[in-house]
C-alpha cells in the first residue's frame, strides 16, 4: 500500500488467498538510508527494488498489488496480523517493570499528596517504586551490553575512517565509525552505534564503487551505488582515504567488496553528491552533537522520562525525612533508596560527559600528536 498520509513510506501487507491480513510491515523499516532521506522522496518501483520487497516477492511467487487508498478493496481491514519488523529498542519486560513501577508510585505519590499522609508504608512504597525506575535502566544497560557481545557477524574486513587532516574528526570518530565487510552484507556504522545494512547478494544487492573526482581532478568521495545505478550511500574522500592510510583502506574495501570499481568526473557547475543521500554528514558538527548521538537511547518521553525519575528520587529523600523521628528505620531506607536513585541516575551521564569531553571529543590529530610524542 502507497503513502496515504505525508511523511510516510507506505506499508506491505501479507494477504491470504481469502485476502485476509496474515501480516504487514513498514517499507521504511527496510530501507537502510530511510533516516536521511525526505520521506516519499523514494517512491513506486524504485522503493520496492531498494527495501528488497519486489525481490522477495517475486522468488516466492507471491502476486504483488500497489494500491494508493487505504480504501481500497485490496486492502485487507483491521490491524490482525503478525507485524514483521525490527522491533522496539527497548525490551517488552523493561516497559513492563516501568508501567508497573510507574502506577504504583502514581498511586503512592496521589495518597501521600492530597492525603497529607506521613504513614510508614505509604512512604516506604513511594520511595521503593521511585527506586526500581533507576535500576531497571541500569539493569538495561547491562542487558543491551550483553546482547551486543553476543553479536558476533562473521566479518570479512574492517575499514576505519582515515581522516585527513583539518577535516575535524575526533577520536571517538575514528574509534566508532565504520565500514564492515560481512559474508553478505556491507555494513556502514556511526558513531552513535547505527548500523545501515545493504546486502552484497540478492537482485537488490549493491553493484559498485564509483570513485568521483571534481572538475581539476581531485577525488571528492565514492559512490556506492545499486542496481540501475542508484546511489546509495556516499563516502567523502577526506574522512575515510584521506589520511595516511586511506590508500590502503580504499584497496582493502574493493578487494573485500568484490564489487566493480569505476571512475567519474564532475564537469561544469555539478555539485556532488545531488540531493541528500546516507554517509554524507556521519561526521558531527560539534562535540555537543557526538555525545548526544553516542549517548545511551532514551525513551520516547526524552528527557521528560529523566526529569520525573529524578523528581521521584528527590521527593523518596523528602517524605523519608519527614518521619526520622516517628519511623527511624523506614526514613532511613527511603532516604537511602532516594540518594542511591539519584545516584544511579547521574553516574552514568556524569561518566559519558566526562570521558567524551576529556578524551573522544578531541580532535584525532591532537591524541596521534601526543602519542607519537611519547
Amino acid at each position: 500500500m502507497g503513502p496515504t498520509l505525508p511523511g510516510s513510506w507506505g506499508e506491505v501487507q501479507l494477504q491470504d488467498a481469502e485476502g485476509a491480513l496474515i501480516g504487514r510491515f513498514d517499507v521504511e523499516d527496510w530501507l537502510p538510508e530511510s533516516p536521511v532521506l525526505p520521506k516519499r522522496s523514494v517512491q513506486g518501483e524504485q522503493l520496492l527494488s531498494r527495501s528488497g520487497v519486489a525481490g522477495l516477492l517475486k522468488a516466492a511467487a507471491i502476486p504483488l498489488h500497489v494500491v494508493r487508498d487505504r480504501n481500497d478493496p485490496l486492502v485487507a481491514p483491521g490491524s490482525r496480523g503478525a507485524v514483521l519488523g525490527p522491533g522496539g529498542d527497548f525490551p517488552s519486560w523493561y516497559w513492563g517493570v516501568r508501567a508497573v513501577a510507574g502506577g504504583a508510585w502514581f498511586a503512592a505519590f496521589t495518597i501521600v499528596v492530597f492525603s497529607g499522609t506521613t504513614a510508614p508504608w505509604a512512604i516506604l512504597l513511594l520511595a521503593a517504586t521511585a527506586f526500581v525506575a533507576p535500576v531497571a535502566r541500569l539493569a538495561l544497560r547491562a542487558w543491551s551490553r550483553l546482547r551486543l557481545g553476543r553479536h558476533d557477524p562473521v566479518v570479512r574486513e574492517r575499514v576505519s575512517p582515515s581522516p585527513a587532516k583539518g577535516v575535524g574528526a575526533t577520536v571517538r570518530f575514528c574509534r566508532d565509525t565504520e565500514l564492515r565487510v560481512q559474508d553478505k552484507d556491507l555494513v556502514l556504522r556511526d558513531l552513535g552505534g547505527q548500523e545501515y545494512w545493504f546486502p552484497l547478494t540478492g537482485p537488490h544487492a549493491v553493484t559498485s564503487l564509483v570513485r568521483v573526482s571534481d572538475r581539476t581532478g581531485a577525488v571528492i568521495g565514492a559512490e556506492l551505488r545499486g542496481p540501475g545505478e542508484q546511489v546509495r550511500a556516499v563516502l567523502p574522500w577526506a574522512v575515510w582515504f584521506g589520511g595516511e592510510t586511506g590508500a590502503d583502506g580504499w584497496a582493502r574495501l574493493r578487494r573485500a567488496t568484490g564489487l566493480a570499481v569505476s571512475e567519474r568526473r564532475l564537469s561544469g557547475k555539478a555539485i556532488w553528491p545531488k540531493g541528500p543521500v546516507l554517509g554524507l554528514r556521519l561526521l558531527p558538527e560539534s562535540g555537543r552533537t557526538a555525545r548526544r548521538m553516542s549517548r545511551f537511547p532514551g525513551t520516547i518521553a526524552g528527557m521528560s522520562s529523566t526529569a520525573v525519575m529524578a523528581f521521584g528520587s528527590v521527593f523518596s529523600v523528602v517524605q523519608g525525612l519527614r518521619i526520622t523521628d516517628s519511623h527511624p528505620c523506614v526514613s532511613l531506607a527511603a532516604v537511602l533508596m532516594g540518594a542511591v536513585g539519584l545516584v544511579l541516575q547521574g553516574t552514568p551521564y556524569a561518566a559519558h560527559q566526562l570521558r567524551s569531553r576529556l578524551r573522544l571529543d578531541r580532535r584525532a590529530r591532537d591524541r596521534t600528536s601526543r602519542e607519537d610524542a611519547t
